[in-house]
């Protein structure tokens, strides 16, 4: 039963870099949607191209790749599986294709209304639409600001149809040292929603500021 993964056009492919490694130390099977869009960006912000004849290749090299910090350790890409954004028969397409819900990636506002109209334009919105349909678990990181109007109306459409709408906003209470830091806190906000186990960022463990309890930084206030 794996996640399907749908990486749009928006600026953050380091979001759906982050969240992929997540899932795949979690031992998550993955279905990777990439669309044409997120193509163009990911070459853009990292030099890397992603294509469908070399994808294991590119999907390594870009999973590899490190924000600011150490360059990260990733495993065996055994438990992905790509389906090429223009497939409109691959398996994701259909109901009755087992998955255990869908998790998209930076979102653009451009696939946040075709999901909510029920485009299909491409399999990234299919997929998502299907997974609406069959009641499985929808997460929608949207990456864009300001938001219309027309888009703020078109999210509570989304979370009238039972998905999760998480804007990739990364917070700082977790003493984030690092753009990488905040990139993790928001994939794991990502995998929170979904219900997969991670480490990716320090949890909140109670109010700050009382005396005798330690902050974040492992000071204790007098």
């Amino acid at each position: 039963m794996p996640w399907v993964v749908g990486v749009s056009g928006a600026s953050g492919t380091a979001y759906a870099a982050a969240v992929l490694r997540g899932l795949l130390a979690a031992g998550e099977a993955v279905d990777l949607v990439v669309s044409r869009a997120a193509r163009l960006t990911l070459l853009d912000e990292t030099g890397i191209p992603f294509r469908d004849g070399h994808w294991r290749e590119d999907l390594r090299e870009w999973l590899e790749q490190p924000v600011d910090s150490a360059k990260p350790q990733v495993g065996s890409l055994d438990g992905v599986r790509y389906w090429s954004a223009g497939d409109l028969a691959a398996g994701p397409s259909s109901g009755s294709y087992p998955a255990r819900g869908m998790l998209v990636v930076p979102c653009s506002t451009a696939s946040v209304a075709g999901i909510a109209l029920g485009l299909s334009k491409d399999l990234l919105q299919r997929a998502a639409s299907v997974t609406l349909k069959e009641r499985r678990r929808l997460v929608v990181c949207v990456r864009e600001t300001p938001l219309s109007g027309q888009t703020l109306r078109q999210l509570v459409a989304l979370d009238d149809a039972g998905a999760v709408v998480l804007p990739a906003s990364p917070g700082f209470y977790a003493g984030a040292r690092s753009a990488q830091q905040l990139v993790d806190f928001v994939a794991g906000r990502v995998l929170d929603a979904a219900g997969v186990p991670h480490d990716l960022y320090r949890r909140w463990a109670g109010q700050l500021g009382t005396a005798g309890r330690e902050r974040p930084d492992g000071t204790t206030p007098e």
